[in-house]
């Protein structure tokens, strides 16, 4: 059984960061590309940023909206995924969901949240003063 669980979320003011984590288990990490997707207050899920499996290339994606601000890393040897967000602004305000790809890489459908197949619980980001 696939288990994703995310941690590292909280209230950060504008112009902070964090680092989100999700630790994976019940299937092969290193072998999948994995992401993280996000859902604000009132709308639908939004792709962040993705990450092809070593393998694969290891190739990243980050939507426009967090490119330049948000850094996707991945340890195969602890089987877990990192999100360093920087310079936060009150738009990243979201819960954010760590997320495996039914794909090794990261390119197919890139930005389609429909790439993934499982996706944790969840662990809210809020950017507020």
């Amino acid at each position: 059984e696939v288990q994703l669980v995310e941690s590292g979320g909280g209230l950060v003011q504008p112009g902070g960061s964090l680092r989100l984590s999700c630790a994976a288990s019940g299937f092969r990490f290193s072998d999948y590309a994995m992401g993280w997707v996000r859902q604000a207050p009132g709308k639908g899920l939004e792709w962040v940023s993705g990450m092809s499996s070593i393998g694969a290339g290891g190739a990243t994606i980050h939507a426009d909206s967090v490119k330049g601000r948000f850094t996707i890393s991945r340890d195969n040897a602890k089987t877990t995924l990192y999100l360093q967000m920087n310079s936060l602004e009150p738009e990243d305000t979201a819960v954010y969901y760590c997320a495996k790809s039914k794909y090794a890489t990261i390119l197919y459908n890139r930005g389609d949240v429909n790439v993934f197949d499982s996706r944790g619980q969840g662990t809210q980001v809020t950017v507020s003063s």
